[in-house]
């Protein structure tokens, strides 16, 4: 891979990763109600599941899509409607109560899963393997999955540094409220892009 092709790589790394989309929402969701400390296994499952996903993709999962391309849009549709329940969820939390034990983080390897049913991961997979790895080697697929967990990290911790930022504003119940419901609608509409991206 020329340099200028791993700059290329870098760059669409840099831009997928911190633009809104479900992951960012819901960082951004964590670090204004748990905190950045708390948030960590949240921003590595992240990172390093996204990275797993390119290369399980890329090794073999985007051949099935070749083969039966309905099955993309089935995966989209049964996403979308897993992350409008989350939604849901986030809409109506409340403040979490370490006491009683109540809200929790995501953990590292929730964070891991839920790459496979974000819409916005899929399109980021599915057009990084075409773009930078259209022979899909193996170590075409591992330079892209490694440049992604390399670039990823430090790109989600912006949104949860946001998040926590924004959590002194957060005072009392009826602003966190506020803010868990505009979370929520703006988690939905982070789906529209990947639905109106054409077809990899």
């Amino acid at each position: 891979m020329t340099i200028e092709l791993l700059l290329g790589l870098a760059g669409f790394a840099f831009v997928s990763s911190i633009t809104p989309g479900p992951n960012n929402m819901m960082l951004l969701t964590s670090g204004a109600n748990f905190g950045f400390r708390r948030t960590i296994p949240h921003m590595l499952g992240i990172s390093i599941g996204f990275g797993v996903m390119l290369v399980l993709i890329g090794l073999g999962l985007m051949r099935m899509f070749d083969l039966w391309p309905l099955s993309y849009r089935i995966l989209q549709i049964a996403s979308a409607l897993y992350l409008i329940w989350l939604a849901y969820k986030i809409a109506n939390s409340g403040r979490p109560d370490p006491a009683q034990g109540t809200g929790h983080p995501f953990t590292f390897l929730q964070a891991a899963l839920f790459q496979w049913v974000n819409p916005k991961a899929w399109t980021m997979a599915l057009t990084a393997i075409t773009l930078y790895a259209p022979d899909r080697t193996v170590f075409a697929i591992a330079v892209v999955a490694i440049m992604f967990s390399i670039v990823n990290l430090p790109s989600v911790s912006i949104w949860t540094t946001m998040g926590q930022q924004v959590r002194v504003l957060l005072g009392n119940q009826r602003r966190l409220q506020i803010f868990n419901w505009s979370m929520a609608i703006l988690l939905v509409l982070s789906l529209i892009p990947s639905f109106l991206a054409p077809p990899v």
